[in-house]
């Protein structure tokens, strides 16, 4: 099949999710013998590990970027035909109207519940909720990453929608050269990975780290275009056991999952969270805010905790015996391999874009 992969901000992955999910999908689905096109927002090569690299320009604003790539993307993709195309972002959901219009059968990965992010405008929240109504009748198939998202769109929309999940790598990595730059050690460290924005709570992680009493340092990685004043406010400490250095990826993250005592994570919104399964797929010890979708995923093999309880419960990590925690990290990995590995998510894809290709 020719495949077109539209909505992200491209690859190779350097921001967040949808770009992580992008680059495995699709590298993966290349060394099947399909021709993958992915858009792009950043000047690359023209090629990565075998996928067409399409690079459109944008508007760099927080509520146009995404907008105005997809759109321009869409017209490029309506005159260079793929025979299936696979869109990221519910707010992207008005696009898919284009390339259906012309016979291209469009699957639409809806994400979460954006509308909730306290970083949206009222402007922006009601765009996005307006788009999950379109989401009902313009992309030829939904798709959701959670089975609590599935659930809300049937409930709210009565709009079947089909469950792929996020993906994740699993065993730890050996190496560890970003740690001496961090000034970590192996099992003395916790981790948190997000983008920094108010509704993932970086900063009450911070707060709640701080008031407990540990030789262990907490290694807060992540950053955010348009956040500037929240991220200023999460750097406001003067803990030496809190290390910030931005956003981190490839090996020095792998390195980063693989080597810390527990990973926190404290995401409110959203569906599948890729930073979650990934950790549990390093075998990490890990802390969730106890949210449907958390729970979703790492319940009975993770440690689920309410806002307010975060500080007793990094003390609870720290006081339990060491078999009880290799315990949960076992079970922690093994659910990833059996739930989210990467090729049984390709396989979901592959199954459902020949699908719909196949109704042209």
């Amino acid at each position: 099949m020719r495949i077109a992969l539209l909505g992200t901000r491209g690859i190779p992955a350097n921001y967040g999710g949808f770009e992580t999910f992008a680059e495995e999908l699709s590298t993966r689905l290349v060394a099947r013998g399909h021709q993958v096109t992915v858009y792009c927002r950043e000047r690359s090569s023209a090629v990565y590990r075998g996928v067409r690299l399409q690079y459109l320009p944008t508007i760099r604003h927080k509520y146009f970027e995404t907008l105005a790539h997809t759109f321009l993307s869409t017209l490029h993709l309506m005159t260079h035909r793929a025979d299936v195309a696979l869109y990221c972002n519910g707010a992207n959901a008005i696009f898919t109207l284009g390339p259906r219009m012309v016979g291209i059968p469009v699957a639409l990965n809806v994400d979460g519940l954006e509308r909730k992010r306290k970083k949206w405008n009222r402007l922006a929240r009601s765009w996005y909720l307006f788009s999950e109504w379109l989401a009902r009748f313009c992309p030829t198939v939904v798709v959701t990453d959670a089975r609590a998202i599935q659930d809300y769109y049937h409930a709210r929309y009565h709009k079947e929608s089909t469950f792929i999940p996020y993906g994740a790598t699993v065993g730890k990595v050996a190496s560890a050269g970003v740690l001496a730059k961090l000034g970590l050690e192996p099992g003395r460290y916790f981790l948190y990975v997000s983008r920094m924005e108010p509704e993932n709570y970086a900063l009450e992680v911070r707060q709640a780290f701080e008031t407990v009493s540990t030789p262990c340092k907490l290694a807060l990685i992540g950053d955010a275009p348009y956040a500037e004043d929240y991220i200023r406010r999460v750097r406001d400490t003067r803990d030496p056991r809190v290390v910030m250095p931005g956003a981190i990826y490839g090996e020095g993250y792998h390195e980063l999952g693989s080597h810390c005592f527990a990973y926190i994570h404290a995401t409110e919104v959203g569906g599948t969270h890729p930073a979650l399964i990934e950790a549990m797929g390093r075998g990490a010890l890990v802390l969730y805010r106890d949210t449907p979708e958390n729970a979703e995923v790492a319940s009975t093999v993770g440690i689920p905790f309410e806002p307010e309880e975060l500080a007793a419960k990094i003390k609870f990590v720290l006081e339990m015996n060491e078999p009880d925690r290799d315990h949960l990290r076992h079970r922690a990995m093994d659910r990833a391999r059996e739930r989210y590995s990467w090729d049984a998510v390709t396989d979901a894809y592959e199954r459902l874009l020949r699908g719909i290709s196949a109704t042209r």
